[in-house]
């Protein structure tokens, strides 16, 4: 059983960004097991001064990178670059291996001509805390916001074509490395 983590660099709940996760949750296949990562609200701003062991939330963070195979990201973009909020959980594993050579991919919801930002930054970023970012796992599937269902899924079947392409190959990525 590959373990894929699913992170969300969203805050807002009606976020497209955890559709698009909470929806590969859904359909992923017998044989990948997802877990949901749901601390970024109460990740304390990152010090180079604090290893985090103070902190319930870097620790639950730790601790399910460390458990998982592999690791999905979806992110919005504000001001043409990552969330804060999501670039902070990102500072939090700087300082440890816990990305490090850890497959992992994302995908980006936004809109056409835009993400393109964030996608620039988190390639640098995971670059610097060595994640092994699956070369061909990176997809652009736009989901607009009359495309999520009431339950919280993204409603398109191209989408959930591609999404399903998506984390398999990051999970083969991670299985055959």
């Amino acid at each position: 059983m590959t373990v894929v983590l699913l992170i969300s660099g969203s805050t807002r709940a009606a976020s497209t960004n955890s559709a698009a996760l909470r929806t590969v949750q859904a359909i992923a296949p017998e044989g990948i097991e997802t877990a949901w990562y749901d601390g970024l609200p109460e990740l304390p701003a990152f010090s180079p001064d604090d290893d985090g062991t103070g902190h319930p939330s870097v620790l639950a963070l730790r601790e399910q990178l460390s458990r998982a195979d592999a690791v999905l990201l979806c992110t919005p973009e504000y001001a043409g670059t990552l969330p804060g909020s999501f670039k902070n959980l990102l500072d939090w594993t700087v300082g440890t291996a816990h990305l490090y050579e850890k497959p992992t991919t994302w995908i980006n919801v936004g809109a056409p001509g835009r993400g393109e930002g964030a996608d620039a930054t988190l390639a640098l970023v995971l670059g610097y805390v060595g994640a092994h970012v699956e070369p061909t796992g990176r997809a652009k599937l736009t989901v607009a916001r009359d495309a999520v269902g009431e339950d919280g899924l993204v409603t398109d079947p191209e989408f959930h074509t591609a999404a399903l392409e998506v984390l398999t190959r990051l999970v083969h990525h991670a299985t055959h490395q």
